[in-house]
């Protein structure tokens, strides 16, 4: 069984940064890609970025315009989400997420972690 945990949300002011990270289990050596999303309250899931394990290319929704770096440590199996200049509307649940394809679409992702929430307050 496949785990992912992810950390580092909280609440925060607008203008202001958060770092999520994620962890794979340790039995798990490889990664495909890697992805994050988010989901508002009242909103659909929608895809944030994406890396790809092997050639760590990254993919970014265009809403994040330079905001957000997308991260992966291959020794720790680990991925981060680095977030800087935080907005309201940032507000939402966030997931990481494996497979085998960096794809934009949920369906791209086959393991999905538990998700950590991130409150940014005008």
């Amino acid at each position: 069984q496949v785990q992912l945990v992810e950390s580092g949300g909280g609440l925060v002011q607008a203008g202001d940064s958060l770092t999520l990270s994620c962890a794979a289990s340790k039995v798990y050596a490889r990664w495909l890609s890697m992805a994050w999303f988010r989901q508002g309250p009242g909103k659909e899931r929608e895809f944030v970025a994406a890396v790809s394990w092997s050639d760590n290319n990254k993919y970014y929704a265009d809403f994040v315009k330079g905001r957000f770096t997308i991260s992966r440590d291959s020794a720790k199996n680990t991925v981060s989400l680095q977030m800087n200049s935080l907005q309201s509307d940032d507000t939402a649940l966030y997931y990481c997420a494996g497979g085998g394809v960096a794809g934009q679409k949920s369906s791209d992702y086959v393991y999905w972690g538990q998700g950590t929430q991130v409150t940014v307050s005008s």
